[in-house]
């Protein structure tokens, strides 16, 4: 690969693929999808914690990486295999933290703790 000349060895690009689909399984390997598990929501393998739990307390919490991972007993890479699948779907996972925050104002709304009935009542009359 001197001087732009471009790459003819077979055997060194067969040898790169094979390294690089071997690394990209272990990747997959940190993130399983099982339907009736987590909602069928993507997920740590082996874990209930979503990708969408390690996005909200790495982006919108401000925690680091290795807090999550020590604090959920969890491997860096299963942290940073959650960002990369949330950055690879992200679309669709902003959509689901959207819903999820939705769903949770309408039950708090509805469901009204006995103290915050009782302030209201108290204030009505």
């Amino acid at each position: 690969m001197e001087n732009g000349e471009p790459f003819t060895d077979s055997k060194l690009l067969k040898d790169f693929l094979y390294v690089w689909q071997e690394n990209m399984k272990t990747l997959d390997e940190h993130i399983d999808v099982t339907p009736g598990i987590a909602g069928g929501k993507p997920r740590i393998a082996g874990h209930r914690i979503t990708v969408q739990n390690i996005v909200i307390w790495y982006d919108r919490m401000g925690k680091s990486a290795d807090e999550i991972a020590t604090e959920y007993d969890l491997d860096l890479a299963d942290i940073y295999a959650a960002l990369a699948y949330y950055f690879d779907h992200r679309i669709e996972i902003d959509e689901a933290i959207e819903e999820s925050e939705i769903f949770l104002k309408s039950t708090r709304e509805k469901a009204r703790s006995k103290l915050d009935q009782k302030i209201l009542e108290n204030n009505v009359t």
